[in-house]
């Protein structure tokens, strides 16, 4: 069963899991890297034993660090988004954006969740200042006793994963976190898309473009990345640049971009998995661990 983690962002990899599933080539020794995790959903559903989850947002590494240590659990999640919700119900958007003042003003994991799944079509967004942006999903009932459960549920899933897993959550630059691979490691990148959404926490630029393309070039170990590579107006420019690298493969797949405001901005895109290595029909990946994500 797919799981799926309580941090809702746009780009989310869930429809490209079986994907990537089906093209990684790893015997599961090492550690699994990712140097943007954004809501770690890959990471959750490869379920390596050992792991660096890394991203330069700090309020996702924060939640999920809280999960981790045992200070956000499914019975305490439930119980502040039924208190938040409740608020929410009785005072819409101004509750909203006294919440989104407070975490501005001080930012705690809570708080955050709540705003990712209480904000306008769960875009997570912040200005160049840091601060959270995105306006109410002008939805004062959102938070229903099912949408709590969910929300709930997905914690404990995570939980789950966690409590029997060796990974370390870190905020970290992807300079910074590259060059710590070792061989028998691998290495999942999901680089911001380029003019697409890049202030969601930190801008991307061509140099930052420059810098990941070296980065990946110079691994000792193997590494997927996943990009876009052409939607119905243009094509991605670093991926032809990564087609002209020796040894490295590109396989295209077709994923729906679900962010949007109206129905006529998600649309279908290919997406481009680029690896140094050829994917092989049969390969060999780690055993998932166990867990059970409740509906």
């Amino acid at each position: 069963m797919m799981i799926v983690p309580p941090v809702k962002c746009q780009g989310i990899k869930t429809k490209l899991v079986p994907h990537i599933r089906r093209l990684l080539d790893w015997q599961g020794n090492g550690r699994w890297i990712e140097p943007f995790c954004g809501s770690a959903v890959v990471a959750f559903n490869i379920q390596p034993r050992r792991a660096l989850v890394a991203d330069t947002n700090v309020h996702i590494i924060r939640l999920y660090q809280a999960v981790q240590s045992g200070e956000m659990t499914p019975a305490n999640v439930r119980s502040h988004l039924e208190r938040e919700g409740k608020a929410l119900a009785d005072r819409g958007e101004e509750h909203y954006y006294a919440v989104r003042d407070r975490f501005n003003a001080s930012p705690d994991p809570w708080d955050f969740l709540f705003l990712s799944r209480a904000c306008f079509n769960g875009v997570m967004r912040f200005n160049r200042s840091g601060k959270f942006n995105v306006p109410f999903c002008r939805k004062p009932s959102r938070f229903s006793p099912s949408y709590v459960s969910k929300i709930a549920n997905q914690v404990r899933a995570v939980a789950k994963i966690l409590s029997s897993v060796e990974w370390e959550f870190r905020v970290a630059d992807f300079r910074a976190v590259l060059p710590t691979a070792t061989p028998e490691d691998f290495v999942y990148a999901d680089p911001p898309y380029a003019g697409r959404h890049t202030d969601y926490y930190n801008g991307w630029d061509d140099r930052a473009d420059a810098d990941l393309i070296n980065g990946l070039a110079a691994l000792p170990c193997r590494f997927m990345l996943s990009t876009w590579h052409h939607n119905r107006y243009r094509s991605n420019p670093i991926v032809h640049r990564f087609e002209q690298i020796p040894g490295f493969a590109v396989s295209l797949v077709e994923h729906f971009y679900h962010v949007g405001s109206t129905e006529d901005l998600r649309s279908p895109m290919t997406e481009a998995l680029v690896t140094n290595y050829t994917p092989r029909p049969q390969t060999v990946r780690p055993k998932p661990q166990q867990a059970v994500l409740a509906i």
